[in-house]
């Protein structure tokens, strides 16, 4: 596998990036990654620590594990505990805290949760359980809502009516125009998640450019592809320009996946979406239409109104939104690890404060 990856951490390649990136930089940027993907792969390789004194790193909402409201997290422990469900997720979400306890701890007190590496082997157990009712836990950002949509429509298809979805799909572009429309802003450019705008394409990214007179480039997970972004976005802002450019061009297209879109829109339609930490956010989240109610398993089980109290410690809310780093938090290493987390970003092989403690702990 590395010899496919090889070319995108040559050392001699970074070198002659850092090395136009410093002088080309005249002045204060601040420059914010969206994706979580991207933050750890920042900090494991110390971009953040090479770049010119005054180019600002923030780290945004881009880890979906994290930004799954806590009501989710309750609703989905509070189905797995019921003696005739089979919940199936994927394994970032089991130590995820919800008000009380996490997935894993409803494991070992009993629940069926069962890890699985796609919606379709959540299908399959369906399908292996007719006696009993399969929840797949559905989060993410639009990068997995096609395979969320595709199994939910295979499912009315075949008329398996013991499967049902667990849905908390959220969308990127809202929550971009919402932290450019704080007061608080401090981001001037945003290096964009390539993996999600396979699917989306670039239009929505093109719109948010013009609207807020802000770069935007879309560029891939590896250490040179960041770099390579941050050169295009730092060329923009130190002349002036702001546009949608396309970094990774290897696996993004302008159309994005017109199929998977299509999917998407078939099965899911829009919602206002509460995000952990930052709270409800205008039409940032999908929901299953009332045609495929029937697979909607929040309806099926009426987990809907149950309550979530937040731990008062956790700041991973602020970290999310990019005005403080993980290791500015009190709680930080403490009385928050890997082991015992007080919020989603500890835990998430995508959260910021887990890049932080796994790279840069003292």
């Amino acid at each position: 596998m590395s010899k496919y990856l090889s070319e995108f951490r040559e050392p001699a390649v970074a070198r002659l990036m850092l090395d136009e990136i410093k002088g080309l930089v005249t002045k204060p940027w601040v420059i914010m990654e969206v994706c979580g993907g991207q933050t750890h792969a920042i900090v494991r390789s110390g971009i953040d620590q090479l770049l010119p004194t005054g180019v600002r790193l923030v780290h945004g909402p881009g880890c979906p594990v994290c930004v799954t409201p806590l009501e989710i997290i309750d609703q989905a422990i509070a189905i797995a505990m019921m003696p005739e469900v089979i919940l199936c997720s994927f394994g970032d979400m089991l130590r995820v805290p919800g008000s009380q306890q996490d997935l894993l701890s409803a494991r070992a007190s009993g629940a069926d949760v069962r890890i699985v590496y796609s919606p379709l082997e959540a299908l399959q157990t369906a399908r292996e359980n007719t006696g009993r009712q399969v929840v797949f836990l559905a989060i993410g950002f639009e990068t997995t809502a096609p395979g969320n949509a595709m199994v939910v429509a295979q499912a009315a298809k075949e008329g398996l009516t013991n499967f049902s979805i667990l849905v908390c799909h959220v969308l990127v572009p809202p929550a971009m125009k919402t932290l450019l429309d704080s007061p608080d802003n401090q981001v001037q450019g945003y290096l964009a998640a390539g993996h999600v705008c396979t699917v989306m394409g670039l239009a929505e990214y093109e719109a948010i450019s013009a609207e807020y007179k802000v770069p935007i480039v879309v560029t891939g997970l590896e250490s040179n592809d960041i770099l390579e972004g941050l050169l295009m976005i730092l060329r923009q802002l130190e002349s002036g320009r702001h546009e949608v450019e396309n970094q990774y061009g290897r696996s993004v297209k302008r159309e994005g996946n017109p199929l998977a879109r299509e999917m998407v829109g078939r099965v899911f339609a829009t919602k206002d979406q509460k995000w952990r930490g930052i709270g409800l956010l205008p039409q940032s989240g999908l929901t299953v239409r009332e045609e495929f109610s029937g697979f909607d398993a929040a309806k099926r089980f009426a987990v809907q109104e149950i309550a979530t109290k937040e731990s008062p410690l956790c700041i991973s809310g602020i970290i999310l939104q990019g005005l403080q780093r993980p290791d500015q938090c009190p709680a930080f290493a403490t009385s928050c690890r890997p082991e015992h987390p007080l919020g989603a970003t500890m835990v998430s092989g995508e959260g910021a404060c887990a890049a932080y403690y796994h790279y840069k702990k003292l």
